[in-house]
């Protein structure tokens, strides 16, 4: 309730307070002894403002001052939205205190438990186990060796013998066509240079990837290829030893049939 709200409520309990009582309703705030910072809902300022415009050849000034506004925007001005204060707290019951008195108890029992018996430090694996064997290359953080691939080295050596034949061979010839074309001048020596290093660097990879082709293709050719084993020797659990044939092993010579190109093993065949 602003100063202005007030002052037009005490000026309509004046002139028309029988009216102004049957404003009042049980669901909204008391009108009576208005003050500013009283609450007071909307639908009473808009009453208050119609009761007033109705009477206004009653309303007149006192001491000296203006007569009250009673427009509504005047009577708005300044107001806030009345939040009222929270709801007070129920009373906890007394089972709900002497639960929780039980668990400060309990807690306090327990923090001066860990406070008096500390926890044992953490052990490590040979402290827990001083007697059992550790692999030290799985410890964490441990330096191991790896043991070395001869497969993996030996295509790195390959790899670089490779890259430094090409750059040796781009290079040779490069020096060669610079000598070669001496009488030349510059430009043109260094772009026939330039063109017969680039021919020749392409010549290299033409040629190693022809040769990786090759070589792939004839891995899987080799792994299309069907393999007959032949039995050799079994043995009957129960009744020791018994040798059913003998006779050539599996590394004998083996003949390639001309019709289909597939190489058979000698025994039995498909």
């Amino acid at each position: 309730m602003t100063p202005a709200a007030a002052r037009a409520i005490a000026e309509a309990a004046r002139i028309a307070e029988p009216e102004l009582l049957k404003l009042q309703l049980a669901s909204e705030p008391s009108l009576d002894a208005p003050k500013p910072g009283n609450p007071i809902s909307h639908g009473q300022l808009i009453d208050v403002s119609r009761l007033l415009k109705k009477h206004a050849n009653k309303l007149e000034s006192h001491d000296g001052d203006a007569s009250v506004d009673y427009r509504l925007d005047t009577l708005l001005k300044g107001s806030q939205v009345y939040n009222p204060p929270p709801p007070q707290k129920k009373e906890p019951t007394a089972g709900y205190k002497a639960l929780m008195a039980r668990l400060r108890a309990e807690e306090e029992a327990r923090e001066y438990d860990r406070m008096t018996n500390p926890r044992p430090a953490a052990e490590t694996f040979s402290q827990r186990f001083p007697s059992s064997s550790f692999d030290q290359p799985i410890s964490i953080g441990a330096d191991y060796t790896v043991e070395e691939d001869d497969v993996t080295y030996a295509e790195v050596h390959r790899q670089i013998i490779l890259i430094i034949n090409v750059l040796v061979s781009i290079i040779a010839c490069s020096v060669f066509f610079w000598v070669a074309a001496r009488h030349w001048s510059v430009p043109k020596r260094l772009g026939l240079s330039m063109g017969g290093s680039g021919i020749v660097a392409i010549a290299e990879v033409v040629v190693y990837s022809g040769y990786v082709r090759r070589i792939r293709e004839a891995k899987a050719m080799e792994r299309k290829r069907p393999e007959v084993k032949e039995v050799i020797e079994s043995w009957i659990i129960n009744g020791g030893y018994k040798q059913e044939k003998k006779q050539e092993s599996l590394s004998s010579i083996s003949k390639d049939k001309t019709d289909d190109g597939i190489r058979y093993r000698k025994g039995k065949h498909r």
